[in-house]
């Protein structure tokens, strides 16, 4: 199943959302100011920002103005292009090897279980991959990203419960760089972004990083469970003040129909969407595809 297919069964539930009220909005008999109006409010209410929606609806507005346009199919293609112009505002994720890849965000967002696809991702692209499992805190985290690792068929590094998150960041990087592995993908505990210790515990692992693999490119990835929404933005900040994020992996996709807070995300806070989970298995997690998400929305 192509990535198209797999992100168009995920956005079910966002599609019956905006797609509904979108297809009614355009079976109008005629296009005129009411229009955008009432296409501000469908998009605000697919949990996209009030700024971004206003900045999609104004855009297309004086663009279909300065056309002389009013055909439905052309203001429908119009729109997809400024909802595609808005994701391109965070740029696009391009991984070059080797490749540190370090994977944060608060508790329960699926950071294991999205570490586990990805290092099943990398080794369908005949990459070598390691998994550091810095995840000292919780209660067999260690053991649950085992499983994923053997799942994957990739090596693991890691120690005793309540050891040094940094240690083995420390040792993980000692043997990828003696294996030559091409990316090595690390666990940190689920933290909450108020919580000012745990965060510097995530600066200690990024000087680690960057002091013994200094020719490594260096990735920090957040994770986001895509039913938070507009909730999500707010975490991207505060972790990206700490440690600066280049990009974001999004998960639980196919359980919400908030998909839409992922167009204001990179519009805003312009952090592309490096991953996304489509499902739950362990294939189910590729690239970000911005034009592919957008006409899954409007499929």
């Amino acid at each position: 199943m192509g990535f198209f297919s797999k992100l168009f069964g995920a956005l079910k539930k966002t599609k019956e959302g905006i797609g509904s009220k979108l297809r009614q909005l355009f079976a109008r008999d005629k296009i005129g100011d009411d229009f955008y109006e009432d296409l501000e409010d469908v998009l605000i209410s697919s949990d996209i920002s009030v700024t971004t929606a206003e900045e999609i609806v104004e855009n297309l507005h004086d663009r279909m103005i300065k056309e002389k346009q009013a055909d439905k199919d052309v203001v429908l293609q119009a729109l997809k292009d400024e909802i595609v112009a808005c994701l391109d505002n965070a740029g696009d994720f391009e991984l070059e090897y080797p490749a540190v890849i370090m994977v944060i965000g608060v508790n329960g967002v699926g950071k294991t279980t999205s570490i586990g696809k990805m290092a099943h991702l990398f080794t369908e692209q005949k990459k070598t991959v390691t998994i550091a499992a810095a995840d000292t805190f919780r209660a067999a985290a260690a053991d649950q990203l085992e499983i994923w690792a053997e799942r994957a068929k990739v090596r693991i590094v890691k120690s005793v419960e309540g050891s040094d998150p940094s240690a083995v960041v420390f040792d993980a990087l000692s043997s990828v760089k003696s294996k030559k592995t091409d990316v090595l993908i690390i666990d940190t505990a689920g933290r909450l972004h108020t919580k000012s210790n745990l965060m510097e515990e995530l600066k200690k692992m990024s000087r680690v990083v960057a002091r013994e693999y200094p020719e490594a490119h260096f990735y920090k990835l957040i994770a986001l469970d895509a039913t938070t929404g507009q909730n999500a933005l707010s975490q991207v900040e505060v972790f990206d003040e700490a440690v600066g994020i280049d990009g974001i992996i999004l998960t639980k996709l196919d359980g919400t129909a908030k998909g839409g807070f992922i167009v204001s995300l990179c519009n805003e806070l312009c952090v592309p969407v490096a991953y996304v989970g489509t499902g739950e298995k362990i294939e189910d997690v590729d690239n970000f595809d911005k034009e592919a998400f957008v006409d899954a929305i409007f499929d």
